[in-house]
């Protein structure tokens, strides 16, 4: 990757969220200079939190914290927060954005591209536009385990793909490029509300172990011990190997394991699973018109 070390770009946090910190603690972790680090954050109390844990510049101004006063000029800004007010927020930073065009990477669902170019152009809908990034990464990036893809418009360079995956790296082990906007809507389905689908198995495997008699922490930790194993071993096969035949090597003839799944496809958990995947790429297209018209 060309963006190294050695040329590391100045990345503007516009919110001090969770996910802000899972990536600016990435970052600082493979050696990214403090420096180059810059939040914007509007309560007192999380200011003073990521100002004391991680020693990086905070502002409660998302224009001071783009423009760095003296301070280095803000290659890539990301926008992390909230859907609903995304539209105020872009609208207030503008200006600036027109100005320096910095690459803009948005980790906020649901909002399309067009709503981040029209509210960045605002009157000025014939300048040329700033380059913007989609990018839906998961919870499990809290931790370094995420899962993420991305988008970039026509106005993004080969150089600010670069960029993202310089960003995107030390959050996620499996991140990709998905070909289209739409794309972005398919990953959310599957990663990007996908933890808490497997929340909901081993919510569900762990109370049965409990009504079962094991105590709720050897049953919770065997559980989520097992997800994790099955996930390693799915992430490990050859890529010719499908899941359905992992799960078929560990399933015997009229054995536990087959009863236990008998019983699955009985109750129509598959199917149920699959329609939950369908529902929340739905509702990621409907979160896009409701918040477009902010």
């Amino acid at each position: 990757m060309s963006t190294s070390s050695s040329n590391p770009p100045c990345i503007v946090f516009i919110g001090g969220g969770n996910m802000c910190e899972a990536m600016l603690s990435g970052l600082l972790k493979t050696g990214h200079p403090k420096s180059l680090i810059r939040v914007s954050e509007p309560w007192d109390q999380r200011q003073e939190y990521l100002r004391k844990t991680h020693d990086v510049a905070v502002y409660a101004d998302n224009n001071d914290a783009v423009s760095g006063g003296d301070g280095p000029r803000a290659d890539v800004v990301i926008l992390a927060v909230k859907p609903q007010v995304v539209g105020q927020v872009v609208r207030g930073i503008a200006a600036i954005l027109r100005d320096t065009r910095p690459l803009v990477v948005s980790i906020v669902a649901g909002v399309a591209i067009k709503d981040f170019s029209r509210w960045i152009r605002g009157d000025s809908q014939t300048e040329a536009g700033v380059p913007i990034v989609r990018l839906m990464p998961n919870t499990p990036a809290l931790y370094g385990e995420g899962a993420a893809g991305m988008f970039a418009d026509s106005d993004v360079s080969a150089a600010q793909r670069l960029q993202t995956e310089y960003v995107v790296c030390n959050i996620a082990k499996e991140y990709f490029w998905v070909d289209s906007e739409s794309g972005v809507d398919d990953v959310c389905s599957v990663s990007g509300s996908g933890p808490a689908y497997f929340f909901l198995v081993i919510e569900a495997i762990e109370q049965k172990a409990v009504e079962l008699g094991l105590p709720r922490q050897v049953a919770r930790r065997l559980a989520a011990q097992t997800a994790l194993g099955a996930a390693k071993m799915v992430l490990e096969a050859p890529e010719d190997e499908d899941v359905a035949s992992l799960r078929q090597k560990v399933t015997s003839p009229n054995g536990t394991t087959h009863a236990a799944i008998q019983q699955m496809i009985k109750d129509g958990v598959p199917e149920g699973i699959a329609n939950g995947v369908k529902a929340c790429r739905d509702r990621c297209v409907s979160l896009s018109d409701e918040f477009g018209q902010l």
